[in-house]
């Protein structure tokens, strides 16, 4: 078929390829009846090419049937903990490290289940889970009587509810917590199944240093070719774009620069096809911007007050001269609260509340790739230099995405 009517049919086929690649990078795990699931029929329709791209670019595989997709990512940069995953929503509280445990734990204890589940029972089998030898000489201990601990559960299972690993049948999780009643669960296997993202089982990792494990269990084949090296560089770099904030030519090694520096063009072009998004080059590194604005969970700038006040650091952390400590970040807020806190909610002009308000700013910061921890105060980083200029004001609502010269924001972390 040629003519008007193919250009049409060919633009809509890419289209609707984007449009499921990008609800796969945004949601790993999709479910036919979830959230996304016009998405999901895309995702499907086009399994094969999406299967292909994924395989050769990144080295991620992609998975299908008729209850889910499931795409198993591994990350560029293995130790960025600035993305958690969360309850529900964006604003939720991060998962703490006993709330992984908990998922964990929850996840083996629903994989020898039965098709239904009750949350108490499922508690009591975590609780079980846990007495493990190895757990409690790490510190790790459940008895979920304490509230919080109940809580800690309550939000696992409401992660696992988004994700579509299980089905609310009745009851709910507050009043399981608050001891007055118990909830009932239907257990989707299928999705259950898809939800290990690893190349190697945790049980046959031998090493035990954290970051050693972690290596070992995302490992692909061995590099003895200089055919698979460069694959691997590729990848690697390729994760990074799609997943990250900015790419910074300093936190490459000498053989990824040179590799990126040769394959710029193409790595990017390759990316802008599949996924709509638009290389920003600058002499720091590389951002993908999104002009849709929709493949984040991090955004600045950002609405209310704390989205305000970040903005406002931001622009003080640009133009300081070096490292700057947490402590003249919360002076720096008190000043700030005196002219603007008219505009601010109640509780972030407390006496008291700076830190707090600061620490919220800077994780945000430092999730954006805009700026750096470091041990002699807050760094800092490159792409900040845009926000130098001039105090900041928020004009409208939206995300960095939306102005030209603004840092992006990263594409989808809290499903590593």
């Amino acid at each position: 078929m040629t003519g008007p009517l193919a250009e049409v049919l060919d633009g809509q086929r890419e289209a609707d390829l984007q449009r499921a690649a990008r609800a796969l990078l945004k949601e790993p795990l999709l479910t036919a009846d979830g959230p996304y699931a016009d998405e999901f029929r895309l995702v499907r329709r086009h399994a094969a090419m999406l299967r292909e791209w994924f395989e050769r670019n990144v080295g991620w595989t992609l998975r299908t049937d008729a209850d889910a997709a499931r795409l198993r990512k591994t990350p560029g940069t293995l130790t960025d903990a600035t993305h958690p995953a969360r309850e529900a929503a964006r604003t939720a509280l991060p998962f703490t490290r006993r709330r992984y445990v908990l998922l964990c734990l929850t996840l083996a204890a629903l994989e020898r289940g039965e098709a239904q589940v009750a949350l108490g029972r499922l508690a009591e089998q975590v609780v079980l889970a846990a007495a493990d030898p190895e757990l409690v000489a790490a510190g790790i201990t459940f008895t979920l009587e304490r509230r919080d601990e109940r809580l800690d559960l309550a939000a696992v299972v409401r992660l696992l509810l988004r994700l579509g690993v299980l089905r609310r049948v009745a009851g709910d999780e507050e009043a399981y917590v608050s001891g007055s009643g118990d909830v009932l669960y239907d257990v989707r296997r299928r999705v259950l199944a898809g939800m290990p993202a690893t190349l190697r089982g945790p049980s046959m990792i031998e090493a035990q240093d954290f970051d050693e494990r972690l290596a070992e269990m995302t490992a692909q084949t061995a590099l003895d070719s200089d055919e698979l090296r460069f694959r691997a560089i590729r990848w690697k770099l390729t994760r990074r774009l799609l997943d990250d904030p900015v790419l910074y030519y300093d936190d490459l090694t000498d053989d990824e620069l040179a590799y990126l520096t040769r394959q710029r063009g193409f790595i990017t072009a390759r990316i802008g096809e599949l996924t709509g998004l638009v290389a920003e080059v600058r002499a720091e590194g590389i951002a993908m911007v999104d002009p849709l604005d929709d493949l984040t969970d991090v955004r600045m700038p950002e609405q209310g007050t704390h989205g305000h006040i970040t903005l406002l650091l931001a622009g003080h952390l640009a133009r300081a001269d070096g490292p700057v400590q947490p402590a003249e970040l919360a002076s720096r807020v008190r000043e700030l609260a005196e002219e603007h806190g008219g505009f601010w909610a109640k509780s972030a002009r407390e006496p008291g509340a700076e830190p707090e308000l600061v620490e919220q700013a800077l994780t945000k910061l430092v999730a954006l790739g805009l700026a750096e921890r470091t041990r002699r105060g807050v760094v800092p980083r490159p792409a900040l230099a845009r926000y130098a200029v001039g105090e900041p004001v928020i004009k409208e609502p939206g995300s960095a995405r939306h102005h030209p010269d603004a840092l992006p924001d990263p594409t989808m972390k809290d499903e590593r």
